[in-house]
C-alpha cells in the first residue's frame, strides 16, 4: 500500500448509510483519503467520474440511493474506477437483496463485502438472517464456500467479515484475516468503516494484495484501540489508530 503521507489523496465517493456515515469519512481521511459522501441521482455521475474509488453501502436504503446507485456504479465502471460494494442488510431484507441482483446486473464491482450472515444470504436465499449482525453459530466452511462461489460468479473478491474473515478472491485462492477484536462490536459503522479503508487502499492500489493488507490492518488498529474505559474510548482509540498506523 501507499504512504499515507504521499501527496496523493484519492478522492473516496462514498453513497452509505447516515448511522455511519461520518465514521467512514473520518476513516477515509485517516488514511489519507478524501470522502465524498454524495447521493442524488442528478449529481452522482459526474461526482464519481472525478472519484478514485466508489463505495456503495446498503446500511440504509431509499429509493434515491438505489437510482444512485446504479447511476455510479455505471460511471465507475466505465472510467475504470474501482468499486467496493457493501450489501449491508441482505441476510434480512428481500429488498436489499433484490436490488443486490439488480447492481450486479448495472455493473460490476472489485470487492463484494459483507458479513458472515450478509454472504451466505448471496449465496442461498432460503437462508434468512435477524438484523444487520452476523450469526456466530455459522459454520465457517459454509460461509466459505459460499464466498469462493460468489467471488467466481461475479468475477469479484468477496469479503466476509466474522471471528475470522474470508477473502475469497476471483482466481480461487482463499485467504483468512485474523486480527480484530471483540470490542469492534461494541460500537456502530465498524464495518461500515472497513468498506470505506478497503475503498481508499484500492485508490492507492488497485490489488487483491491491498484488500487483504487493508483488511488486515483494520483488525490490527482494533485490537490496538482495546479499552477497559468503555465505547467511547474505544472509537476515539480506533480512529487514533487508524492515523497513526496506515503506512
Amino acid at each position: 500500500m501507499c504512504e499515507k503521507n504521499s501527496d496523493r489523496k484519492p478522492l473516496i465517493h462514498c453513497i452509505t448509510n447516515p448511522i455511519a456515515m461520518n465514521q467512514s469519512a473520518n476513516a477515509v481521511l485517516a488514511i489519507g483519503g478524501r470522502p465524498v459522501m454524495a447521493e442524488h441521482p442528478k449529481e452522482v455521475s459526474e461526482i464519481t467520474e472525478t472519484a478514485d474509488a466508489l463505495l456503495l453501502n446498503f446500511g440504509h436504503i431509499s429509493d434515491i440511493k438505489i437510482q444512485s446507485m446504479k447511476i455510479s456504479i455505471k460511471a465507475a465502471n466505465k472510467k475504470g474506477i474501482p468499486v467496493v460494494v457493501d450489501v449491508c442488510g441482505c441476510a434480512c431484507s428481500k429488498l436489499r437483496l433484490d436490488f443486490f441482483k439488480e447492481l450486479m446486473d448495472e455493473g460490476s464491482a472489485d470487492v463484494l463485502k459483507g458479513n458472515y450472515s450478509e454472504i451466505l444470504a448471496l449465496f442461498d436465499q432460503s437462508y434468512k438472517g435477524s438484523g444487520v449482525d452476523a450469526d456466530d453459530s455459522l459454520d465457517q466452511n459454509r460461509v466459505e464456500t459460499a464466498a469462493k462461489y460468489l467471488a467466481e460468479q461475479y468475477d469479484s473478491m468477496v469479503l466476509a467479515t466474522g471471528k475470522a474473515d474470508i477473502l475469497a478472491k476471483n482466481n480461487g485462492d482463499i485467504s483468512h484475516i485474523k486480527e480484530g477484536d471483540p470490542q469492534m462490536a461494541s460500537v456502530t459503522g465498524t464495518g461500515c468503516m472497513l468498506g470505506a479503508i478497503i475503498a481508499t487502499a484500492l485508490a492507492l492500489d488497485n490489488s487483491q494484495d491491498s484488500v487483504e493488507k487493508a483488511v488486515s490492518f483494520f483488525g490490527k488498529c482494533g485490537e490496538k484501540a482495546r479499552t477497559d474505559k468503555g465505547s467511547g474510548t474505544f472509537m476515539v482509540n480506533l480512529l487514533d489508530a487508524l492515523s497513526t498506523e496506515w503506512k
